[in-house]
């Protein structure tokens, strides 16, 4: 019971401070997106998100800094595998799974309901 609390604070309080950025600032949800991936990214590099991660679960791993931690995780794993080639094809390699999950999931979407702009 713990683990899911712990889960839903760390991913609601990620998700708390995508919501101030889109409400206190000017930036766009592109920007945001990016944001999150290299603040990922970073935390990762620095070996902050990984006691995150093993704090939080997918609390950690799921929102946008999650993935920004895989592509980074997979960067260095395929670095130590297969040096400098590897940690290009690292990260790729670590997200595809779930890259190919957004966009067929997405596919099927839009197959079952009808698309329409935003006004």
């Amino acid at each position: 019971m713990l683990d899911y609390l712990c889960a839903f604070v760390i991913g609601g309080g990620i998700c708390v401070i995508g919501q101030l950025l889109i409400s206190l600032t000017r930036l766009t949800p592109a920007r945001i997106l990016v944001i999150f991936v290299t603040a990922g990214v970073f935390l990762t590099a620095l070996g902050l998100y990984e006691p995150l991660v093993e704090f939080a679960g997918a609390g950690a791993t799921v929102p946008l800094t999650g993935f920004g931690y895989s592509l980074a995780t997979g960067a260095m794993e395929g670095a130590m595998e297969n040096g400098v080639i590897g940690a290009f094809t690292g990260g790729i390699t670590a997200t595809a799974g779930g890259v190919s999950a957004a966009i067929l999931f997405g596919y099927i979407n839009a197959l079952i309901f009808t698309p329409k702009a935003k006004k």
